[in-house]
């Protein structure tokens, strides 16, 4: 198997590091990953200027690229720009939640995103922030478990989210955004500030709530954004 990784937290970001020692149990492994800190990107890419990419020997005998753009640049540099071929791409780990909502904001998610516009499947990988160990414990469990049901086969992109702790594995949909902002607008300048709205409903069908009461989420999401049910009604 051949296997893209890339994350939104940069090239040197500790989480990037368990993914590759992870991923190259699996498989062969490539790195195409941004230069710099771009979480909260989405599914931003570069149109307008050129940008860097640099040859980097930080893991070890791993083919690796610092790209100087964004987590979905990068996907498209790999097999657009150098026509490299993947079997699978996965994003990550990324240091802190990607749920409900908040998913349209994640440059970790929109790189499965931009894979599965490519034809590859992608698997987005969050663990609870600062503390990685028990995604590094468990992420090897998790990916046995999506190959055995064949998860792929009925998703473009697994969302797959690790509490601090906790070791069952449900299978989830998006719940609602965990996060908002609070704006302070002064001196022709606006400073935002992210507040939490999660309450909880205990509702374990929901990504946000199952993994913040201690289950590892999968959630299957697909690229294509038409709402069906309302496309066959005005269709019709």
């Amino acid at each position: 198997m051949k296997i893209l990784l890339t994350n939104d937290d940069g090239i040197e970001a500790e989480g990037l590091q368990y993914l590759v020692d992870f991923a190259k149990t699996i498989g062969e492994v490539t790195v195409f990953a941004p230069k710099v800190q771009q979480s909260a990107t989405s599914h931003s890419i570069q149109i307008h200027n050129a940008y860097a990419i640099e040859r980097s020997d930080r893991f070890g005998g791993i083919e690796a690229y610092s790209v100087d753009s964004t987590p979905a640049d990068c996907v498209r540099v790999a097999i657009l720009g150098m026509k490299r071929k993947f079997d699978l791409v996965i994003s990550g780990i990324n240091n802190g939640p990607n749920l409900g909502g908040d998913i349209h904001y994640s440059g970790t998610v929109a790189a499965c995103y931009e894979a599965a516009i490519c034809g590859v499947k992608g698997l987005a990988v969050s663990a609870a922030f600062h503390s990685f160990g028990n995604a590094v414990k468990n992420i090897g469990r998790v990916f046995e478990e999506i190959q055995r049901r064949r998860m792929f086969e009925d998703a473009d992109i697994l969302n797959v989210n690790f509490p601090e702790a906790g070791e069952e594995i449900l299978v989830t949909k998006m719940g609602p955004a965990i996060y908002s902002d609070a704006f302070d607008i002064s001196g022709g300048m606006v400073t935002p500030r992210l507040i939490c709205l999660y309450e909880g409903t205990r509702d374990l069908s929901l990504d946000t709530d199952a993994t913040m009461t201690g289950h590892i989420t999968v959630t299957p999401l697909r690229y294509d954004l038409t709402d069906s049910s309302a496309f066959a009604k005005l269709k019709g």
